[in-house]
């Protein structure tokens, strides 16, 4: 799905990966999945930069028994970490619940240009 960077396109892309993955009655907590989903969007938007008019593109696939959910943004892939906030920080959690979450994740330069942070759920398809 591709996203105009905007504060509204997080839950427009809860909605969609619901709606896309719903047929597939995948084995992993979905609630968790559209959790990490809203925080890596949030993040591209958030942190995405452009001098050009750009777009947030989200990915999902199988990968064997795997679901991996790729978020790509124009940003530099080495602004991306992970951070551990106070208890009175606003921000800075996002990748902290995608790394509690995930069975894996990572970030890196997407092949659009820019960055993608990708993170996956092993056994999301039993076989």
């Amino acid at each position: 799905m591709t996203l105009y960077p905007v504060p509204e396109s997080v839950a427009r892309a809860r909605r969609w990966f619901r709606k896309f993955t719903a047929p597939y009655n995948l084995a992993c907590p979905i609630d968790d999945c559209v959790l990490m989903l809203s925080e890596l969007v949030t993040n591209a938007i958030l942190y995405g930069e452009s001098e050009e008019p750009w777009r947030v593109r989200v990915e999902w696939s199988r990968l064997g028994e795997s679901l991996r959910v790729d978020v790509h943004n124009p940003g530099f892939p080495a602004d991306v970490r992970l951070r551990s906030p106070s208890a009175n920080d606003a921000h800075g959690r996002g990748l902290c619940l995608v790394n509690a979450l995930a069975d894996s994740w990572a970030a890196g330069p997407s092949r659009f240009g820019g960055t993608v942070v990708w993170f996956q759920i092993d056994d999301a398809w039993k076989p």
